[in-house]
């Protein structure tokens, strides 16, 4: 006797199940966590400090991303750290936004908006991987110290964007500047531009981010670590 469609399933159940991943991400706050956790692994507490929310919140948020097994956990000490599930959910991630970019009007509009008309000259990550094996270039990343932690370009160095002004002293003056953060949406990088042009420092930034990097499988170093 042959099972019906009935007894399989049907193609609406499939359906079902990849609207969970739709109904997971219907969330500005949680597309932002999934932006964060791009980055590295962080702590709830992390997460709502660089998300601007409350732990609960946060923690609430995150509930509805692990359910439908975009996020997992591990637990240090007292501390549950979350991860992506895999580099597919950060590929998701960064999908949904040239999707979103392409096909929304009001996308390309916030984007002109919230970059300020960003018109700075930008290098690509083949230039840069060449320009770091010749050793002509500093790279300087200037995402927050946790996230540098997590994983960052090899050879970069570290100079948070709020730390940048006090420490221009100690940059070489002759040398060309190439900073990177989140990715082509992020103002970090532009804003470190603004600062460094304007004390007179060679600088231009990466076309996207970390994370773009990464996925490239372009030399990465985690806690002093060098891998790729």
């Amino acid at each position: 006797m042959s099972q019906g469609i009935s007894a399989i399933g049907s193609s609406a159940d499939l359906y079902e199940q990849f609207a969970r991943i739709g109904k997971a991400v219907a969330s500005a706050r949680r597309v932002e966590l999934l932006d964060v956790l791009c980055q590295g692994e962080r702590s709830v507490e992390a997460l709502a400090r660089a998300a601007g929310m409350s732990v609960t919140n946060t923690s609430q948020h995150l509930h509805i991303l692990r359910a439908a097994r975009l996020v997992e956990t591990r637990r240090e000490g007292t501390k549950v750290i979350y991860r992506l599930a895999d580099e597919n959910v950060c590929r998701f991630f960064l999908d949904l936004c040239e999707l979103a970019h392409a096909r929304l009007a009001e996308v390309d509009q916030l984007v002109h908006s919230y970059l300020d008309g960003d018109t700075f000259d930008k290098v690509t990550r083949h230039e840069l991987i060449e320009r770091v094996e010749r050793k002509d270039v500093l790279v300087l990343d200037v995402r927050p110290a946790d996230e540098f932690r997590a994983g960052h370009i090899a050879g970069a160095l570290s100079v948070p964007l709020e730390e940048l002004d006090e420490r221009l002293s100690a940059l070489p003056a002759e040398a060309e500047i190439v900073a990177y953060c989140r990715g082509p949406y992020c103002l970090l990088a532009s804003r470190a531009l603004e600062l460094l042009r304007a004390h007179g420092f060679r600088s231009r930034r990466l076309e996207d981010g970390f994370p773009e990097w990464r996925l490239a499988g372009l030399p990465v170093a985690v806690e002093g670590a060098e891998g790729s």
